[in-house]
């Protein structure tokens, strides 16, 4: 190649063909021409590859390959999966508006519900996420912008019926915001049932590798899409390029994984169900859960996910007793990795409740939360036979 400008390097570093993987894109501006200048006073600067805050090649691949998983029009990558909830809820919600939302959802998800949303004049109303009727009756009565709720809740596992949930939201003219990130679109794709926009931490089953923190907001509304993005960009929630790439890579492994995964799980559910010691278990492919029939199959369809429940006799003391005697899987927060992860929500994920609110958000004491990985089933009874055997058995 012939010598360039010394002082563009950007021009000349580059392949004559493409590249087979996406490169990563670290940079934090690039060159400036008309079609820029354009955009920016056009649309603020929404359509074109300006500054990374607001675009990049890279973080713009990672989106489309969750688009593609999901059949969806676009999505929007994030830098964690609270960062696409927060910032999908507050570009729906002004103050003096009703949000209408699950009363089972992830720990961090209430503090912004109870804690924050208030704070900005958005009154919040509860429900059971899998009591349809609840969802009718709050609608009818408080007339909300927005209903929230998660696929799968964490950790209790249980289901909103996503169609009919829709279908109220639709009849009132409010928006359906889901969390998909237990169910993920190998399970479950929100927006085909009804949903309007869907959140996840990436961070978990879709990178899958326990090496990125990441979210993404997914729809199919171009007009909405382009208001999400306003406030990322405004509230600074973008993602680096070097973890978008983490994430795209994870991705491209996604059906293989949760495949394995979610086959693993319900072997595991099965094994564990009459073993000393345990309770119950909590997984939606078993005919016992509470929302086995009709709604788990129009929300899951096919596979029932990688996560469950396993809940001990002996409460919360008997349960992290069991936690530190594994030895597959590995004592730690998050989920959705190749490795199996184990956690106590007590302790970790909703420590911030009360032992009371606890149970009244459906978390039992003794419940040990499995996210299931790469082990193999084998591997993975075994070692919670010997955990529980080590604790004293039943």
């Amino acid at each position: 190649m012939a010598p360039g400008n010394a002082y563009r390097p950007g021009r000349d570093h580059t392949s004559r063909t493409y590249p087979v993987v996406p490169p990563i894109y670290q940079t934090t501006t690039f060159e400036l021409d008309d079609t820029s200048y354009a955009d920016i006073q056009g649309t603020g600067g929404l359509r074109e590859t300006w500054y990374s805050r607001f675009s990049n090649p890279t973080v713009d691949a990672a989106a489309a390959e969750v688009a593609r998983l999901h059949g969806a029009a676009r999505s929007l990558m994030t830098a964690s999966g609270m960062a696409a909830i927060a910032t999908t809820l507050v570009t729906l919600l002004r103050s003096g508006d009703t949000l209408v939302a699950a009363r089972q959802v992830y720990g961090d998800t209430d503090d912004l519900l109870t804690r924050d949303l208030p704070a900005l004049g958005v009154t919040v109303i509860r429900v059971d996420a899998f009591d349809t009727a609840a969802w009718e009756r709050a609608v009818a009565e408080h007339r909300p912008a927005v209903l929230y709720g998660e696929t799968l809740s964490n950790p209790q596992l249980r289901l909103m019926d996503i169609p009919a949930v829709a279908g109220i939201a639709h009849g009132a003219g409010a928006r359906l915001v889901v969390d998909n990130t237990f169910a993920t679109p190998f399970c479950t794709r929100p927006l085909a049932l009804g949903a309007d926009v869907v959140v996840e931490s990436a961070t978990k089953f879709l990178a899958g590798h326990s090496d990125v923190v990441a979210g993404a907001v997914t729809l199919d509304d171009g007009a909405l899409a382009e208001e999400v993005q306003r406030r990322l960009i405004t509230f600074g929630g973008c993602l680096d390029p070097h973890a978008a790439f983490l994430a795209w890579r994870g991705m491209r492994t996604f059906g293989v994984r949760l495949a394995e995964s979610c086959r693993t799980a319900e072997v595991v559910a099965t094994k564990m169900a009459d073993e000393p010691g345990i309770e119950h278990v909590r997984y939606p492919g078993r005919l016992d859960h509470p929302d086995a029939g009709a709604v788990a199959d129009a929300v899951m369809p096919g596979p029932k996910g990688a996560m469950l429940g396993l809940v001990l006799a002996g409460g919360d003391e008997r349960v992290l007793q069991v936690l530190r005697r594994l030895e597959v899987a590995v004592e730690a927060t998050s989920l959705g990795g190749v490795e199996t992860l184990a956690s106590v929500p007590f302790n970790s994920s909703h420590f911030t409740m009360t032992p009371q609110q606890r149970l009244d958000a459906g978390i039992p004491p003794g419940l040990l939360r499995l996210s299931v990985g790469l082990e193999g089933e084998e591997a993975l009874v075994a070692d919670l036979r010997q955990a529980i055997s080590a604790t004293g058995g039943s």
